[in-house]
């Protein structure tokens, strides 16, 4: 199904938890809600599922308009973020519940609870209670009972967040494999960025109540638009500087507090303007020549060692190695150059860089 928001605001009271969102999904596109606490996502995905209607604004499903259609009548499922199976029903049962209350003979309920828990490779648990069952495997019976409905929408509200880490992992990504084999529209609540980045085809990322930015997760996270989408999509250095000039080949020059000179990617600011740099850790190296440096921080990462310095501009400055590589000390000298390629410049936020990335 193909979801359009024609200028949705919710408001409550006086207060807009929403505002002024417009917005197109493509039919069997597996879309992500990404921000931090507050920022409207589960207001948003309540809207377009029809459980609240909006204060202001229309939403359309296939062309039709929906925004005073109840979500019963919307062909969709909804997966909440507490598990939420009828305790008194088997798993057979649970899945077989919304073809039951439409009063489908009963071969075909057993036929359509066989047939989706197959899919979600619960059917060897048929006959159990939820009590009976893990929490990863509850949130399987979930998703199998709102697939069950007929649902050609799919809204998973925070679906993962109540699990342990290697069941949301392992889950997610059957949770993706599934719905693509189904050609399900997906829209996924989520404030786990690595969630959004490993399962969405495009990611919305909200801040408070509006849309900051929409892309594939490959372009947000190496291009991002915006200082809050770098700062927000994986992690990053930022350094506020100032622009001197421009290559011959068209990258930036900058003067960091202090003095020193570095290069960054293209852009369109001239000398003079002020600007702040974003630097992936991954980007930062150590070298004979460059920033100089101090380590005041060492966390193991698993696949790789988290390097944080305090950089002669008074700037944090976080670098990786690779967990077979020789560690530096704490205390130890060290000298930091960027990636030219992947350092983005920015406007320099008016209300200041701490202003910019607030979470809340």
């Amino acid at each position: 199904m193909k979801i359009r928001l024609d200028n949705i605001s919710m408001r409550f009271g006086d207060f807009y938890a929403i505002k002024n969102i417009s917005l197109s999904i493509a039919r069997g596109e597996y879309l992500t809600i990404l921000g931090p606490s507050g920022c409207g996502k589960t207001t948003l995905i309540k809207v377009i599922s029809g459980i609240w209607q909006p204060t202001e604004g229309k939403v359309f499903v296939d062309e039709r308009d929906v925004t005073d259609v109840p979500i019963e009548d919307r062909d969709t499922g909804y997966v909440f973020q507490n598990i939420a199976l009828f305790p008194n029903m088997t798993i057979k049962e649970n899945v077989g519940y919304s073809p039951r209350v439409r009063n489908m003979p009963e071969e075909e309920i057993d036929q359509i609870a066989k047939d989706h828990l197959e899919l979600v490779k619960m059917f060897d648990r048929a006959g159990m209670l939820p009590s009976e069952l893990s929490g990863g495997e509850q949130q399987k019976v979930a998703i199998a009972r709102a697939l069950a409905s007929g649902s050609k929408m799919l809204m998973l509200d925070e679906p993962f967040s109540a699990l342990d880490a290697r069941v949301r992992v392992e889950l997610r990504y059957e949770i993706r494999r599934l719905v693509k084999k189904l050609g399900i529209t997906v829209l996924h609540v989520t404030h786990d960025q690595e969630e959004a980045m490993s399962v969405s085809d495009r990611i919305i990322l909200m801040r408070a109540g509006g849309i900051q930015e929409i892309g594939t997760p490959l372009d947000m996270y190496r291009n991002p638009k915006s200082i809050f989408a770098a700062y927000f999509i994986g992690e990053t250095n930022l350094m506020e500087c100032t622009v001197l000039d421009k290559t011959k080949a068209g990258r930036t020059v900058l003067r960091l507090r202090g003095g020193r000179t570095v290069r960054a990617s293209k852009s369109s600011f001239y000398s003079g303007d002020p600007v702040v740099i974003s630097v992936r850790p991954e980007n930062v190296y150590t070298a004979n020549d460059g920033l100089e440096a101090k380590v005041i921080g060492i966390v193991f990462m698993g696949t790789y060692w988290r390097i944080r310095t305090l950089a002669e501009t008074s700037d944090y400055i976080d670098y990786n190695i690779s967990a077979n590589d020789e560690v530096p000390q704490i205390g130890d000298e060290v000298r930091l150059v960027f990636n030219k390629k992947a350092t983005k410049v920015f406007e320099r936020p008016e209300e200041g860089l701490e202003e910019a990335i607030k979470l809340e």
